[in-house]
């Protein structure tokens, strides 16, 4: 293992990051002690806890909160009754709460709650537990909760649980008392009903105690890395390591991470292990069985690609390791790791890595409100997806985002089922709502931001944003106003319309008129929503010119190469008139948004003349 430190890492980014960010700015931070002793004859664990919390807020604290997860795997809970309810409950739930057993079922008990060596009162509800503090914490003040807590590892529905459908048998994921976020709202005690986490940034040292045959994967760095592995056959390139013999029959793995806001882990006796160096700061490792290995001995290389763009394109991650770990029921993200399945083709477990991968800069490292902005992270994610697939793709396309605009006109198709993209990620009617808002059009906001400010602008403002709020918790107007400064736009109508409302997009080109030397096109909005236009010209002598129209509420025009600018068209004016010098006769085309990057919903009427099949 490399002996590089996350600060001497956290030393290389820019010095201006914290000028960046607003005054007056605040965060809570947290330090975990965990040791957990896991029985694996009857999947239950005891563990002890100390949590050193640190409160930055203005605010004098009474109670905190504890997400108790495991709760949630038990008959008629919150997350079984939704599921339930639902008109397209996820395939993986349906409900199969409803019919666990009592060994089968999840448990996540606090025995005993201590603030600095006082007892404190407790009230568990489900998946929450509600602390009342024996003293206040005030202001800039620091407290050591101690709690000691019990549990039982579901079957694997969701993904965590033990003895998943490929045959790992610990997928350990929201298994810890896990202190809840306070921030300028407030505490978000939220119940697990289905998706996605939110927590506070800090420091984790676990200890996990198992049967000596187990391999254990994790978030972190494992201490003292060559007393368990030693080095075995070396293939391409890939270090495949030996677990080392113990004679006690239970050892104790110890990880620490800093700047992580969750700890994940998985074991199973049977682990192939192996690992390949990314650069001189980060090592990449894989965990898999031996049923895989045909599809996870390629996926190493692939890895390394996907590390190169994204350090490329998004900010260096800063990490010494990052994992993934067949495990779970599908892709799952979690801090320097991700749980896979690892069924399929190499295409597809390559797709699901760099999707769970990427995770690590939004989920992970940038740390954005999940449950409440869930686009933030699922939809920049996937954004990230489809550019890299596209940069290591042998074939790339010019528009590598097309099936979220796709996934976006399906839902627009069916309004009733349609609900604004700020919806809180628990609280869509239909799963299907949530899956096309969060990944697809979240998605897409990204790709029509690059569209209305430009290229450069865009890449210089995604690195801006990753460097300004790393380990911040950023709220979607920090990008916003990042993307204002590296554009010289307002962009607060953008925000407004396509993430607080289910307004739509839809120009056209009306009719043209000709005259001399010159010819006027008259352009209509037939949308809900005002969107800036590129627009080309096609002239039969073979030369072509790029036209930017930008809405009014903008103030600012597209800075980039090869485009003219034109006056801008008020969002209350449902026609335009635009005059261009060239006569009619000789005009070959004029196309708006010939790339596809605007999410009009009706292209049709986008060309002059309408080419065949179009009305």
């Amino acid at each position: 293992m490399r002996k590089n430190t996350l600060k001497t890492l956290l030393a290389l980014l820019p010095l201006s990051v914290m000028a960046q960010v607003p005054q007056g700015y605040w965060q809570q931070e947290v330090d975990y002690s965990i040791q957990i002793k896991l029985n694996t004859k009857n999947h239950q664990f005891n563990g002890t806890e100390q949590l050193k919390y640190f409160n930055h807020s203005p605010d004098t604290l009474n109670e905190v909160f504890f997400h108790l997860y495991f709760n949630a795997f038990q008959p008629n809970s919150m997350m079984d009754v939704r599921s339930r309810n639902l008109p397209d409950p996820d395939g993986r739930v349906k409900d199969r709460i409803s019919k666990l057993k009592r060994d089968e079922i999840g448990i996540q008990k606090v025995k005993t709650f201590k603030m600095n060596g006082k007892e404190a009162f407790t009230q568990t509800e489900e998946t929450l537990l509600k602390v009342l503090l024996p003293e206040a914490l005030l202001p800039g003040d620091t407290a050591i909760f101690d709690l000691e807590f019990e549990g039982q590892v579901p079957v694997q529905i969701r993904r965590s649980g033990r003895n998943n459908e490929e045959g790992i048998d610990y997928t350990m994921t929201q298994w810890y008392p896990k202190i809840a976020a306070y921030d300028n709202m407030g505490w978000h005690a939220d119940p697990y009903v289905a998706r996605e986490f939110y927590a506070p940034f800090g420091k984790f040292e676990v200890q996990i105690e198992l049967p000596s045959d187990y391999k254990v994967a994790a978030t972190g760095s494992l201490q003292d890395f060559d007393s368990y592995w030693a080095a075995g056959e070396l293939e391409d390139g890939v270090q495949f390591l030996d677990l080392k013999p113990w004679k006690p029959d239970v050892r104790t793995w110890t990880f620490k991470a800093e700047n992580v806001h969750d700890f994940a882990w998985a074991a199973d006796p049977d682990y192939i292990h192996s690992t390949v160096p990314m650069d001189s700061t980060l090592d990449l490792h894989f965990f898999y069985l031996e049923d895989y290995d045909k599809t996870w001995e390629r996926l190493p290389k692939y890895t390394q690609q996907f590390f190169r763009e994204m350090n490329k394109r998004y900010g260096r991650y800063p990490y010494p390791q990052f994992s993934a770990i067949q495990g779970g029921d599908g892709g799952m993200e979690y801090p320097m790791c991700t749980m896979l399945k690892g069924t399929g083709k190499i295409s597809g477990l390559v797709g699901v890595t760099v999707h769970e991968g990427a995770h690590n800069w939004y989920y992970g490292i940038l740390g954005s409100n999940e449950l409440r902005f869930p686009w933030m992270d699922e939809g920049f994610t996937s954004f990230a997806e489809s550019e890299v697939l596209n940069a290591i793709s042998p074939r790339p396309v010019a528009n590598p985002h097309a099936n979220a605009y796709a996934a976006h006109a399906f839902l627009i198709s069916k309004p009733e089922q349609n609900e604004a993209l700020i919806t809180m990620a628990d609280r869509f009617e239909r799963n299907r709502t949530y899956s096309i808002n969060a990944y697809s059009r979240g998605e897409v906001f990204l790709a029509q931001l690059r569209y209305i400010i430009g290229d450069e602008a865009f890449d210089r403002g995604m690195k801006r944003f990753f460097n300004t709020w790393c380990f911040k918790h950023p709220e979607p107007w920090d990008l916003i106003r990042i993307m204002e400064r590296e554009s010289g736009m307002h962009l607060d109508w953008y925000y407004h319309q396509w993430v607080e409302t289910t307004k739509t997009i839809d120009y056209g080109i009306a009719r043209i008129e000709e005259g001399k030397g010159a010819t006027k096109i008259y352009l209509e909005r037939l949308g809900t929503m005002s969107m800036p236009l590129r627009i080309r010209v096609y002239l039969k002598d073979e030369s072509v010119f790029n036209y930017y129209i930008p809405t009014l509420m903008q103030f600012g025009e597209l800075k980039e190469e090869g485009y003219n600018t034109q006056k801008a068209w008020p969002w209350t004016h449902p026609e335009y008139e635009w005059l261009i010098p060239f006569e009619a006769d000789k005009i070959e085309k004029v196309v708006i948004d010939e790339e596809g990057f605007m999410a009009d919903i009706n292209r049709s009427n986008n060309s002059y003349p309408r080419e065949e099949g179009q009305n």
